[in-house]
């Protein structure tokens, strides 16, 4: 209702022209006693800040975008219905209007909804929910950058207006970025909106659960914009970037990760050009400080994108960030030197196997060689190292290369390591041949998984081992590595449901066209004809015969189908299985680690108690006051923090509670981007791991990110 009022003041104007306020009123009353009875929309999984509870007394509750769109139409009503933003092109037909026929509108009816308390189970009701915010999800979820100074000359739906321009825009145009770009810096408004305009683009790159469109496409408009307004929006795109860098440590997880990923790319398409002189004070913070990871992730992911000299040029004028760059991404092959006399035997074992490799020896005589010849005398660890590294090594050239190796010679690798304990050593064996190249170690884990050599569980296991979750918070590899997986298992999911639903379609088809030849040959089997002069049933022989083998041929594509259905639908079923058992092995994974290092649950009730400022500090930025305000136009951050200190080169936060503010996040970010996949399985979740004992913040995490936030 709202949404038709916010697309339609215009008519508003042209309703209350015609002469029938009363209508309006109506309307007004109607919308109000609504807004008195209605229960406040909280929903802190699909916030983009950690917002801290509410426990303490001490947090402020804001409106919800409901009551805030309520309040600025109140405002508009008692403005008399006027605002400049909204083309009046019914002005010129004024007379028309006035005396034209009057039309009713037809009732609305929304759905009810039932009462949870009364008709579900919470299980029930939370699932219902999630499937209704699937299906009707919330348009934005403003994220408040910019001072309001910086839209001083508007009335306050002007903000509503203009956001639902850019929405549509973006909406109408998501396959022309240059179209979309053009139309969105020429609106029909009378004043400035880039900071708008800015807000509106991240709250969309940033929406939770998922964006409308995938991130790149607001990357391109975002490129496209800068180049369309180039003395006013790269400004306010270098101010919010700085804002939300002030704010990074109250960034949701899956909000950095997006955020990290579209500067990096952002900057690659501006010749990596930055201030990060700026932000050079990030060395004196200590290694799990939030804004040191990003900066360190950011320049890791420029690297991706060009290559290392070309980054470390960038950062002349901060040369000191030299030390948050990657290392260089060169192999670290065990058995390069020969005159190791160590490691002189495993070398002579991996240049044989090389020379084998290069004489495209069969992976069958491969795998007889390592059986006869290196097992039985050196054992797993040996075995396993030589043909690994040195399989890696051949196909270190190049990506291609790669992909080639692990076609041709997997079955080496697949019957040295058949089980899960075995995998995971494999996997410590990739990562310690690229260990100076985290996202070639990311492409081979997840080519490996691709290829069967590598099971789920065994990348989870993996990315739980001690030295990994040591690095929970100092590093993004070990999350990306496990979303990799995650998302390969989900995509398998999803892939065999779409299949599978069109086979359904395919199977219905051939049943109608073999019941269609059936009848057809039954119909002319039934008919008398004269043969000889005597009437015998059936029709013309050579019809029967043609009729007769076409039932029998769409009989067979019926069958044919039907078991290519039964084969996907097996399949599904063990894929379910399979991600059924990831997830519980994932989070008795979170739920062990966690309880190992949170604090008691008697001590540590909230969030808050893990962090050393003020509750105020933390408040998230609203409309009438923002801790983001930005000084002068190329968008200086004044009176800035660091993650809550007093100046930019302190952080008070210690590694430990880091560490655990980090993974509950990371908790909460999987619970979210799953939870189509994990409420399926939610009740022998809660009978395993969310049992009674499980520390409150981990409960707490896995709901909040499955939007069930329940105590």
């Amino acid at each position: 209702m709202f949404d038709i009022w916010n697309r339609n003041l215009n008519n508003l104007e042209a309703i209350t022209l015609l002469q029938v306020p009363e209508e309006i009123d109506r309307v007004m009353v109607g919308l109000e006693a609504y807004l008195s009875i209605r229960r406040r929309a909280t929903d802190t999984g699909l916030s983009f800040f950690e917002e801290d509870d509410d426990e303490s007394g001490k947090g402020v509750v804001e409106k919800d975008f409901l009551e805030d769109l309520w309040e600025r139409i109140q405002t508009l009503s008692n403005n008399g219905w006027k605002v400049d933003s909204v083309p009046r092109p019914h002005l010129s037909f004024e007379a028309q209007l006035v005396s034209g026929k009057s039309h009713e509108f037809g009732a609305i009816n929304c759905p009810e909804q039932p009462n949870p308390a009364s008709t579900f189970s919470g299980t029930t009701y939370g699932e219902q929910k999630h499937e209704a915010e699937l299906k009707y999800p919330q348009r934005i979820r403003r994220l408040n950058i910019f001072s309001t100074s910086k839209s001083e000359d508007m009335q306050p739906i002007d903000r509503v207006i203009v956001e639902e321009y850019l929405l549509d825009v973006l909406l109408f145009f998501s396959g022309c970025r240059k179209e979309c770009a053009s139309f969105m810096v020429s609106l029909p408004v009378p004043f400035r909106y880039e900071y708008i305009m800015a807000e509106t683009i991240f709250s969309q790159l940033l929406l939770l659960p998922q964006p409308p469109f995938k991130p790149i496409y607001y990357t391109l408009v975002i490129m496209d914009l800068c180049k369309a307004l180039p003395g006013a929006f790269p400004a306010v795109v270098a101010g919010a970037v700085r804002a939300l860098f002030e704010k990074i440590a109250d960034l949701d997880m899956e909000c950095q990760t997006r955020f990290i990923t579209w500067f990096s790319h952002h900057l690659s398409n501006f010749q990596f050009i930055w201030p990060w002189e700026e932000w050079a004070y990030v060395l004196e913070l200590p290694k799990w400080a939030p804004q040191r990871l990003f900066v360190q992730e950011v320049l890791e992911r420029e690297v991706r994108l060009s290559y290392w000299d070309k980054v470390k040029q960038s950062i002349e004028n901060a040369p000191a960030l030299e030390e948050l760059l990657p290392p260089k991404g060169s192999p670290n092959f065990k058995y390069s030197v020969e005159d190791d006399q160590e490691k002189y035997e495993e070398y002579t074992l991996s240049a044989e196997l090389t020379s084998k490799v290069k004489g495209r020896q069969s992976a069958r005589e491969i795998i007889a060689w390592v059986e006869e010849s290196i097992y039985p005398v050196h054992g797993l660890e040996v075995t396993l190292s030589v043909v690994v590294q040195t399989l890696l090594d051949i196909g270190s050239k190049s990506f291609t290369h790669l992909i080639t190796v692990l076609e041709r010679y997997g079955q080496v690798i697949s019957k040295i390591c058949p089980d899960q304990d075995k995998q995971v050593m494999l996997i410590a064996e990739v990562s310690s041949y690229w260990k100076n190249n985290a996202q070639i170690t990311a492409i081979a884990i997840d080519r490996m998984m691709g290829y069967r050599l590598i099971s789920n569980l065994a990348i989870v296991r993996w990315v739980f081992s001690p030295a990994n979750i040591d690095q929970f918070h100092t590093s993004y590899h070990p999350w990306e590595i496990l979303r990799n997986a995650v998302n390969k298992t989900y995509n398998r999911i999803c892939d065999l449901r779409k299949e599978i639903a069109s086979l359904k379609k395919d199977v219905a088809l051939t049943q109608e066209a073999a019941a269609k030849a059936k009848a057809d040959l039954e119909a002319a089997e039934s008919k008398l004809t004269l043969v000889d002069g005597e009437p015998v049933l059936g029709e013309n022989p050579a019809r029967t015969n043609r009729l007769k083998l076409q039932a029998e041929k769409t009989k067979k594509e019926e069958v044919s189908a039907q078991e290519t259905l039964e084969a996907k639908e097996a399949l599904f079923v063990r894929a379910v299985d399979e991600n059924e058992s990831l997830f519980l092995s994932l989070y008795k994974s979170f739920s062990t680690v966690l309880s190992e290092r949170l604090p008691d649950a008697s001590r540590t009730g909230t969030m808050r108690e893990f962090k050393s400022v003020p509750a105020d500090a933390m408040a998230i930025d609203t409309e009438e006051s923002s801790a983001m305000d930005l000084d002068n136009e190329n968008g200086r951050p004044k009176n800035s923090q660091s993650n809550g200190g007093n100046t930019t080169d302190i952080y008070n936060i210690g590694e430990k509670e880091q560490w655990c503010l980090t993974t509950l996040g990371y908790v909460k970010a999987f619970s979210r981007q799953y939870a189509s996949e994990i409420w399926p399985c939610i009740k022998k979740l809660e009978a395993e791991v969310l049992t009674e004992d499980v520390h409150p913040l981990f409960r707490k995490a896995v709901y909040s990110g499955l939007g069930w936030p329940i105590n």
